[in-house]
């Protein structure tokens, strides 16, 4: 059988998505295999820092991304509580240092211009197309569904944190933090009354055990919440854990400013935070890992879909090498291997770091609130290595 396309991408979320755009740019055809019977993305905000929104510059979209989010002033770090200022980074400042703008939006905007832009590229975007294996073969790869298989030269697992896929490559299992969020993206008009509410900043409030990100949404329209929190049941081995009580419970010590902001939440659903482990390699034969199956990591450095952009990025660069030529996958792959385990591994593992940091508490807080305090707004040791490209 020869191959149906270049390559096969499984899985319709952002990472899947910037992986086809990208291999398409790159002159090669590309299908989506969406497992759902629709495109969509599930959540509220995310923020895209300047390492990837350089690249979405690169695919010509970076206009509509900021039309559609929020160039915010600052990213402002209080302690949650007593709600005073920790430090805080100049955005405008990060965008002259790194070269490219940090954004904020919610998930579904940057989903659909991502798929529109798929679209526009001649991708082959299918629906209710399941993937439970991949078959390699000599120069090729097959994804294996109940209803269908799809050959291709290559094959790209963007199948997410709880990835079938990766089973083939590693044997190992999501890791729970214990920490579980809430989220709410509401009218910016229903939360006007919140004292000390700073519109044009990211605020995060860290605090033992527990933190809060705020900030706006599609053009200063929405209003958009984080609330994360280790939950003592999680940490005590009960099945069921992270619920409506357990929130209350965790911000009660909190300032009257991220204690008023939690009404405002979603009640009804919540997310548990989970990782894993890095691990060296994400190739086996002609399936490769992208995104979330390859590096699924906690938030607290807000690079969770920043990292599966530089993935397609790369993956992109190294295919449009051999442009106008049959591309030599084992190359790209080597390239690939090569450079992003290494990258996204020392952002899981710093993003564990980071989170630790925020939810100190006793003598350990009262450090960590001196330093940064301390910190010159100017210092971007601690950010270099993740946002210059």
């Amino acid at each position: 059988m020869v191959p149906d396309v270049d390559v096969v991408v499984v899985g319709g979320g952002i990472g899947g998505l910037s992986c086809a755009l990208a291999l398409s740019r790159a002159g090669r055809s590309v299908r989506v295999l969406e497992r759902s019977a629709s495109f969509g993305e599930v959540g509220a905000g995310l923020q895209l820092a300047p390492n990837a929104t350089g690249a979405l510059r690169e695919w010509g979209l970076l206009d509509q991304v900021i039309a559609r989010g929020v160039l915010p002033e600052r990213i402002a770090m209080r302690d949650a509580l007593d709600g005073r200022p920790l430090s805080h980074l100049d955005l405008a400042d990060v965008r002259r240092r790194y070269g490219a703008p940090y954004v904020v939006m919610h998930r579904g905007d940057l989903h659909e211009i991502l798929l529109a832009a798929c679209r526009d590229a001649g991708v082959d975007l299918v629906t209710d197309a399941e993937v439970r294996a991949v078959e390699n073969g000599a120069g090729w790869a097959e994804a294996v569904g109940e209803r269908r298989r799809d050959r291709a030269e290559l094959v790209i697992a963007a199948d997410g944190l709880t990835s079938t896929l990766r089973a083939q490559i590693s044997a190992d299992e999501p890791v729970s933090s214990n920490y579980v969020a809430y989220r709410g993206a509401i009218p910016i008009t229903d939360v006007s009354g919140l004292a000390d509410l700073a519109v044009h900043d990211v605020v995060v409030y860290i605090g033992p055990r527990c933190h809060l990100v705020q900030y706006a949404l599609r053009g200063g329209e929405m209003f958009n919440q984080v609330a994360v929190f280790e939950s003592p049941a999680a940490v005590a081995g009960q099945p069921e854990w992270g619920g409506p009580e357990e929130l209350d419970a965790a911000f009660a010590p909190a300032c009257d400013a991220v204690r008023a902001a939690l009404p405002f939440l979603w009640r009804d659903r919540c997310w548990r935070m989970y990782d894993r482990e890095p691990i060296p390699n994400w190739v086996r034969g002609r399936l490769a890992l992208t995104g979330d199956a390859a590096h699924p990591m906690l938030q607290y450095l807000a690079q969770g879909a920043c990292q599966a952009i530089e993935d397609a990025d790369c993956l992109g660069a190294l295919a449009a090498k051999d442009a106008g030529k049959d591309a030599d996958w084992e190359a790209v792959l080597a390239g690939y291997n090569d450079a992003r385990p290494r990258r996204t591994g020392q952002v899981q593992r710093r993003a564990r770091a980071w989170g630790e940091l925020w939810h100190a508490d006793g003598l350990f807080r009262a450090v960590r609130n001196e330093l940064l305090r301390e910190r010159d707004p100017a210092d971007y040791r601690w950010v270099d290595w993740l946002y210059a490209r």
